[in-house]
């Protein structure tokens, strides 16, 4: 139904019916890009489907956690939209809802963290380090802030993207985390998510 009003929504701007300033494609395509993440972004009253994107991440997270616990290796989890929030936004967050989560599957608080919340470059170094020797296990961040000079790939097993990036760069960024020199896995798992019937395929 929620798709049906965006393509109402948009066939109104294409013909003209609405005043730019009110709603245009870019207000219609950022909501598509939310409710392909996670219902609860365009609507907080709405269930927490199980059957999200979100919680195929957190269940593939746990299961790859769980595989690698011996050698403590680790994962990325990207998403640009839905960051943490800092305690005066009422919106659903995505970043929060997975580490809780994970914390209920038994995670460690230590061993999960945000990339924003290292906001100087001391803070972001002792982060990356943590990733490193698997102090830290899970770590979620944007595309502009875990990037270019993320070094944290020694024990890099997986990377997921929640939503995708709106350059292909973005893309090749984020795989550049994983897919890099340094790590010490043979092999690694990259993770898109898609929400079929929304904006994750446009």
């Amino acid at each position: 139904r929620r798709v049906q009003e965006l393509s109402k929504r948009a066939a109104k701007i294409h013909v003209g019916a609405v005043d730019p300033h009110i709603d245009n494609m870019l207000k219609v395509s950022m909501d598509g890009k939310k409710l392909g993440l996670d219902q609860r972004l365009i609507n907080p009253m709405l269930p927490d489907d199980p059957g999200s994107k979100v919680n195929a991440c957190v269940g593939n997270v746990m299961r790859i956690y769980r595989e690698g616990s011996e050698q403590k290796l680790t994962q990325l989890i990207f998403s640009d939209m839905s960051r943490p929030k800092n305690g005066q936004e009422k919106e659903c967050s995505v970043y929060d809802d997975i580490r809780e989560k994970l914390l209920a599957q038994g995670v460690p608080e230590s061993e999960i963290a945000f990339i924003h919340n290292a906001d100087t470059e001391a803070k972001k170094k002792e982060l990356f380090a943590k990733v490193r020797t698997g102090q830290v296990r899970v770590l979620l961040g944007s595309t502009q802030k875990m990037g270019a000079g993320t070094n944290c790939q020694d024990l890099l097993v997986a990377v997921h993207h929640l939503d995708v990036g709106w350059r292909p760069s973005d893309m090749t960024q984020r795989n550049g985390r994983i897919i890099r020199q340094g790590n010490r896995n043979k092999e690694v798992q990259i993770y898109q998510y898609v929400t079929e019937g929304t904006f994750d395929a446009y």
